[in-house]
């Protein structure tokens, strides 16, 4: 059973930034706006999170302007987040402290001598105070007037002393109110030491047992931060922790198998099935994370265009007006955006990218609006002197037209470029549509539909803001922007084929209507190429993941090769650096070592991540590979941080993702005692399903089936009243269902009575089933939180 801690936060905007720069320039904005999202994977005993506003400079290392650091305990405090401005504080580099020391205390007794026996045993995620990123830390302890040093392990963030500390004691027991004080520092050669952190432990838990082993977090020199009266300025951000337990896969198996039925089992088209319920229960708030999550579940079960297929039918036939077609935050319309995300960031940035990167690049001044030009920046246009305000349209029309012109060629010429799997969703898409407005007055509303998404939804967000999509690292200046927001106007304009043309307030865009009116044939031309697709073919068009001869990854891991079904020793852990390509993933003692053990890619059949209650080791992960006898092997692989073992899992997955023998399920725990940690079962056959064949690409990955039917778990139990009260206990619609039986006659039903006690009973058992599924995996987390509770009651202290 694993446990996910996920922060979602959105960094919304700044305002009243100290200016930094000696000279300030037009794309530097002391109120900056960002909108940005992250999804930051976070390990379970975290304590604070942190946000540094810094002032880039191209010579020199960047300004730190401030920071703003949030608990835990405050994050997690609101339920739906926190969505607030908060000012910055200033940095003190004696409190920039993070990480936990493990450590052991003893009593110890030599005769008539008493002392204390301090076992330093490590460290890990220590702040990084040398210019490498790293630390040489070592440990000073005092106790009783004593002082006592560890030694200086070098270049590290995470040491490994296991050395011995002993202390006299003044009498043959502790006194009251005693306690050790203990100190993390960085050694530096010149200059002063850095201070990493500080611990305090009071010895009183030495008075009911002679010995105590424990990680301690260490706590900075208690200085209170200062918020300088808002004069650092202030971030708006939007934060939301999320804490899960992630059960073994056989528990969600069943509501894994409703959902999959929703979409492969025909029913009436109005029948109540478990994703309808699941929309009924979905805030606006929620919709988008529930429809990702969707698209992910399907994508893993090979169903995706069933998936969407299935919403887009019930989202057109519920549709009267074709002019109001999608226009809803809908979960098919959620659905349709995030699955064009998560299958076609690489075909978007092989379209949009060179013509975006170009735009960066000239940097032009380019305006329409009369109301927003400001003459004295187009000096560079004319050698005349000053410039009139049609000398700027003109110019800026001509720029904006080529920069157009470029990206439409793009765009009608990249059905090779597109994914197969998203040629058929919208081949599916054009056929329901057309199927429901067959008239020739809605001709366009076949294409309307799949350009509503394409064009609206795809091409000009990214366009408007390309580093939400990846298309660049930085955002662009104002310049840059205001040339990208008319191109992405003219591209949706061109995306509603022309419809809205002249009905608007932008009437200074009129000047681009003649082109964006001549593009509407090209653009229906476009789409009649992309859904001229056959429906089969969308799995068989595979796109090669890497190069042979590019290193996709690299660095220092901790591994162990196990042998048998045995608990792993914590020394069986040797530190190697690895390579991974697509053909081997290699490791050797050091980056130099000529040496190397390789294992051959096609030979791998799962990777996945390992329990951290399994080995009391946090962040690991298993590489499973099959010898040429057909016997399994694992390496046992240790990360340094979540985000590190994230990213290891995605790329040995993406090297992997076409091999013949992949592993259908795996264990996630340790074999101990006769049976597996992770399901208490004794059969080698795995408990979770295998993740190694799922992958998203680069926008969000690695797929985990199991943590995303968590979460519409989740979304499913907090609307379980609502859905039981409208299904189950609605007494006053079976009550006048009888009543019109006996109005009827009971001999004589109609067929119109039929059909709605049919409806109702199929919407009751489809509403009980779920319901009931809900409740069962309710159960198995209460009785696996009591285990854990049972399990943490026989340790001296949990660490």
């Amino acid at each position: 059973m694993a446990r996910n801690t996920s922060l979602y936060f959105r960094i919304v905007e700044g305002r009243n930034l100290p200016a930094k720069d000696v000279t300030a320039t037009v794309w530097r904005n002391l109120n900056p706006f960002w909108g940005e999202e992250y999804t930051l994977h976070l390990p379970m005993g975290f304590h604070t999170v942190s946000f540094y506003v810094m002032d880039e400079d191209t010579i020199g290392h960047d300004d730190v302007i401030g920071k703003i650091s949030l608990s835990k305990e405050v994050i997690g405090a609101q339920s739906k987040g926190l969505d607030s401005w908060m000012n910055l504080t200033r940095i003190d580099p004696d409190e920039e402290i993070q990480g936990e020391i493990h450590l052991g205390l003893e009593l110890v007794q030599d005769g008539i001598r008493a002392g204390l026996r301090c076992h330093i045993i490590e460290a890990r995620d220590l702040a990084p105070r040398d210019i490498s990123g790293t630390s040489d830390p070592f440990v000073r302890i005092m106790f009783n007037s004593q002082t006592a040093e560890t030694s200086i392990i070098k270049k590290t963030r995470f040491p490994h002393w296991d050395e011995v500390l002993q202390f006299e004691l003044n009498d043959t027991k502790l006194e009251d109110g005693q306690s050790l004080a203990l100190e993390v520092w960085d050694w530096d050669m010149v200059g002063k030491n850095d201070f990493l952190g500080k611990v305090e432990i009071p010895l009183d838990c030495l008075q009911k047992t002679s010995q105590v082993k424990a990680w301690f977090r260490l706590l900075p020199l208690g200085k209170t931060e200062d918020d300088a009266g808002g004069k650092l300025g202030a971030l708006r951000l939007k934060i939301r922790l999320v804490e899960d337990r992630i059960l073994p896969s056989m528990y969600y198996q069943p509501l894994i198998d409703l959902l999959v039925e929703s979409v492969n089992s025909p029913a009436e088209l109005d029948d109540t099935t478990p994703l309808t319920m699941l929309e009924e229960v979905t805030t606006v708030e929620s919709r988008q994370e529930v429809a990702i999550t969707l698209v992910k579940i399907f994508l893993g079960q090979g169903l995706v265009i069933p998936f969407l297929d299935y919403l887009n039918m019930k989202e057109v036939n519920q549709t009267s007006d074709p002019n109001t077609l999608f226009r809803s935050n809908s979960l098919a319309s959620k659905a349709m955006e995030q699955f064009m995300k998560a299958v076609g960031m690489l075909y978007l940035h092989e379209v949009l990218k060179p013509i975006v990167n170009r735009i960066f690049e000239e940097k032009k001044y380019i305006e329409l609006d009369p109301c927003k030009m400001e003459l004295n920046r187009t000096r560079r246009i004319s050698f005349k002197g000053s410039v009139s305000e049609e000398e700027v349209r003109e110019s800026s029309l001509e720029l904006l037209h080529m920069y157009l012109s470029d990206t439409m060629d793009s765009i009608v010429n990249s059905v090779p470029q597109c994914p197969p799997v998203m040629r058929v969703a919208f081949k599916q898409l054009h056929k329901r549509v057309e199927e429901q407005f067959p008239e020739p007055e809605n001709e366009d509303v076949k294409y309307l539909a799949i350009s509503g998404f394409l064009f609206l939804r795809f091409f000009a967000p990214a366009i408007l803001t390309p580093k939400l999509f990846n298309l660049r690292d930085n955002h662009a200046d104002t310049r840059t922007s205001r040339t990208l927001l008319l191109l992405a106007k003219a591209v949706q304009s061109i995306g509603n084929l022309g419809l809205q043309l002249g009905h608007g307030k932008e009437q200074w865009m009129a000047p681009l209507h003649p082109f964006i009116l001549q593009s509407v044939g090209c653009v229906k031309d476009f789409l009649d190429k992309l859904i001229d697709i056959d429906s089969d073919s969308a799995e068989a068009h595979h796109r090669a993941v890497f190069l042979p001869s590019v290193t996709v990854k690299e660095g220092y891991l901790q591994k162990h090769k196990a042998e048998g079904q045995q608990l792993l020793p914590r020394f069986a852990f040797k530190k190697r650096y690895f390579w991974l390509s697509s053909e081997t993933l290699s490791y050797a003692k050091s980056p130099e070592w000529q040496v190397r053990s390789s294992i051959p890619i096609q030979r791998i059949c799962a990777v996945e991540r390992v329990d951290e209650t399994a080995f009391q080791m946090q962040h690991m992960m298993q590489v499973i590979t099959q010898d040429n006898d057909g016997q399994p092997h694992t390496m046992y692989i240790q990360c340094k941080n979540v985000n590190e073992l994230n990213q290891w899992l995605s790329a040995i997955r993406k090297a992997s993702i076409y091999n013949e023998r992949m592993l259908p399920a795996f264990h996630p725990g340790a074999y101990k005692s006769g049976k597996w940690s992770c399901c208490l079962q004794s059969e080698r056959t795995g408990c979770s399903r295998t993740h190694s064949a799922v992958t998203l690409g680069d926008w969000s990955d690695p797929l985990d089936p199991d943590a995303e039917t968590q979460t519409i778990y989740k979304q499913l139990l907090q609307g379980r009243d609502k859905l039981r009260k409208k299904y189950l206990e609605s007494a006053h619609a079976e009550t006048a269902m009888d009543q019109k039986e006996k109005q009827q006659g009971t001999g004589s039903q109609t067929d119109d009575l039929k059909k709605s006690r049919s409806f109702y009973e199929r919407r009751m058992a489809a509403a009980a089933r779920l319901l009931d599924v809900v409740q069962d995996l309710e159960r198995a987390h209460l009785a696996f939180e009591r285990r854990e509770k049972e399990e943490a009651s026989n340790d001296i202290l949990p660490s």
